[in-house]
């Protein structure tokens, strides 16, 4: 199923070709971004706080809400009792948003994909809600977060089953062979958005590294 049926904004961001598309498309969204989202029925945050939760024990820190847009999930982090929480995003205007809610120790307005400026094992755990999806970023992101988190600390991510079909899932099953994680929880698939007609299902993981 093409990821083509959305409108507005939702429909640019995943139709953007380049990182610095996505930025300005962000930046521009910024300011309703929450409400629309809300709108419809978003649940990546969600998903990922009770992922996150289930498998990194309470006060775990610090973490990286990588992706963070305007702060959804770090508002609810707070909430669920980890104090320390760093937000990293491509659009200096999702984190200028972000920044006004008040939980977030540091703001890194960075792209995900490439090499990131943390040291390894930065991070007692990461979530990424939303992240890997059309237009966004892809597998090639997913090493680095391994990369910066710290041997038993956990990653909470969501994936698009377009891109779950297209290398994702050989991708974890390969760093499994490995022994570099553990696929500790994998929901089954689910829509993001109800509020949005014919989205392509994602799926919820959790993986511990090694």
């Amino acid at each position: 199923m093409a990821d083509s049926k959305h409108h507005g904004a939702l429909g640019e961001a995943y139709a953007a070709k380049r990182p610095e598309e996505v930025a300005a498309l962000y930046d521009r969204w910024s300011q309703t971004y929450d409400a629309d989202m809300s709108a419809a029925g978003y649940r990546h945050p969600t998903i990922c706080l009770a992922l996150l939760t289930r498998h990194l024990p309470r006060g775990s820190a610090p973490l990286l809400d990588a992706g963070a847009g305007t702060g959804l999930i770090g508002e609810w982090l707070d909430i669920a009792g980890y104090p320390q929480v760093e937000a990293l995003d491509i659009s200096q205007g999702m984190l200028d948003q972000a920044a006004r809610k008040g939980v977030y120790s540091a703001l890194h307005c960075l792209a995900l994909g490439g090499r990131l400026p943390f040291a390894d094992d930065a991070y007692a755990g990461i979530v990424a809600a939303g992240v890997f999806t059309s237009g966004h970023v892809g597998v090639e992101g997913l090493d680095e977060l391994i990369r910066i988190c710290r041997p038993g600390g956990v990653i909470a991510l969501t994936v698009k089953n377009t891109l779950w079909e297209q290398g994702f899932a050989s991708r974890i099953a390969e760093l499994e062979a490995q022994g570099l994680v553990t696929r500790v929880e994998e929901t089954r698939p689910y829509v993001s958005m109800p509020g949005e007609a014919d989205t392509v299902p994602s799926r919820g993981l959790a993986l511990r590294v090694n």
